[in-house]
């Protein structure tokens, strides 16, 4: 879309035109448009939306001086752009334009406004005081064809039983592996919704994209699991992001979430004197929400167990503790196997540091064992086989 010079203009920035589609295409449906005054009032104080549980009411309200100007400006029934960097994205006929308090709009989201959390020190610093509502339409191809191919796969496989997981794979270890071929023993298709989150928190989204197809390639039936970007906008950020999840897979073509059941958002809370959860608040959600135990590698049994059927105790157990994984992994060490699949680690390793090392062809033939053939060797391939060699029995 080309900027129009007739109309006044509205600057959003990705997140917020990454969220607008999501609405647009229908992917948080019963909500498909922007919310007027009185309706996000009701949204707000009942979380229902036409009977459908949603936690929070759906408004556009830009932060700047620049856009606090136009909104102030405008009439019902003009017509506004929406740029987003520079470029016209979309335009939006105004119905409504209307104050909100920014504080409770956070506590809304994340049940909290304190500045010092980080979901809410980055939605404080693109949320205005002033909302507008009313249809609207945004280009945004992303979406489009994420919706595309999760319904071509369902049509290629002619899948009756297809499950979501919100995955962030920071990185990709066994424990999700365990879940994700637990899931396929019923599943006809397993949905991996890749969080694409717009922080720079954690590697790369390409690198653990390259992670998670080369397990799906190399280590699952063909046409059983693919995997799609899924743009953690604010919205999901909150505590409420559960709710929001199982909307999206569900508006997806998908019939089931699979969480684990240490998920932030499965806590009792008291409705109205009653010990409820999240379950009470999904049962309108027509998606069924199932849960999995945490899965640890358990140094007796020697094998990844559940929690719940491993008889030895948490001092025989390793955790899968993505963040200290991490820290390995952004040092340059390739975690032990038990953790990640050695091919995993050697994908992600080698993206991180590309030209490590300036004989890594020396380094790999005087090291492993050969045909004989002196064929030139990718970083990849030199960690996989380093990992070999940590894994060959130690001389006794």
């Amino acid at each position: 879309m080309d900027s129009s010079r007739k109309n006044n203009a509205l600057y959003i920035d990705t997140e917020a035109l990454s969220t607008l589609a999501l609405v647009q295409e229908g992917l948080l449906a019963p909500v498909t448009e922007l919310m007027g005054r009185e309706e996000a009032a009701e949204v707000d104080r009942t979380r229902q939306y036409k009977g459908i549980p949603f936690p929070f009411s759906f408004i556009l309200a830009p932060r700047g001086k620049r856009n606090r100007t136009v909104l102030q400006s405008l009439r019902p029934g003009e017509t506004v752009d929406l740029i987003c960097e520079g470029k016209k994205v979309g335009e939006l006929t105004v119905e409504e334009v209307f104050p909100i308090d920014p504080k409770q709009r956070l506590i809304n989201i994340y049940g909290s406004s304190d500045p010092t959390h980080p979901g809410v020190r980055n939605t404080m610093a693109r949320l205005g005081d002033l909302a507008v509502s009313g249809p609207y339409r945004v280009e945004y191809p992303l979406i489009r064809d994420t919706v595309s191919r999760i319904q071509q796969a369902i049509r290629r496989t002619g899948a009756k039983k297809v499950s979501a997981m919100m995955l962030a794979a920071n990185p990709l270890n066994r424990a999700h592996e365990r879940i994700i071929r637990q899931t396929l023993t019923y599943a006809d298709l397993v949905v991996l919704f890749l969080r694409k989150p717009f922080t720079e928190e954690g590697l790369r989204y390409d690198i653990r994209h390259n992670a998670v197809s080369l397990f799906i390639d190399n280590f699952l039936p063909r046409n059983k699991a693919i995997v799609v970007p899924f743009e953690n906008t604010y919205i999901f950020a909150g505590y409420n992001e559960l709710i929001l999840d199982a909307l999206l897979a569900k508006n997806t073509g998908c019939n089931e979430l699979v969480i684990g059941k240490n998920h932030a958002g499965l806590g009792l809370y008291y409705d109205q004197n009653r010990l409820a959860s999240i379950f009470d608040t999904l049962k309108d959600a027509q998606i069924r929400i199932t849960t999995v135990d945490e899965y640890v590698y358990c140094d007796t049994c020697r094998t990844l167990v559940s929690t719940r059927t491993c008889p030895h105790g948490q001092h025989h157990h390793i955790h899968y503790h993505s963040h200290s994984i991490m820290s390995l992994i952004l040092h340059g060490i390739l975690p032990p196997p038990i953790l990640v699949r050695k091919e995993i680690s050697a994908n992600i390793v080698s993206a991180l540091f590309p030209n490590r090392f300036d004989n890594l062809q020396e380094i790999y033939y005087s090291l492993m064992p050969s045909s004989g053939l002196l064929e030139p060797k990718s970083d990849e391939q030199f960690y996989v086989k380093l990992m070999e060699l940590y894994q060959t029995s130690s001389l006794t």
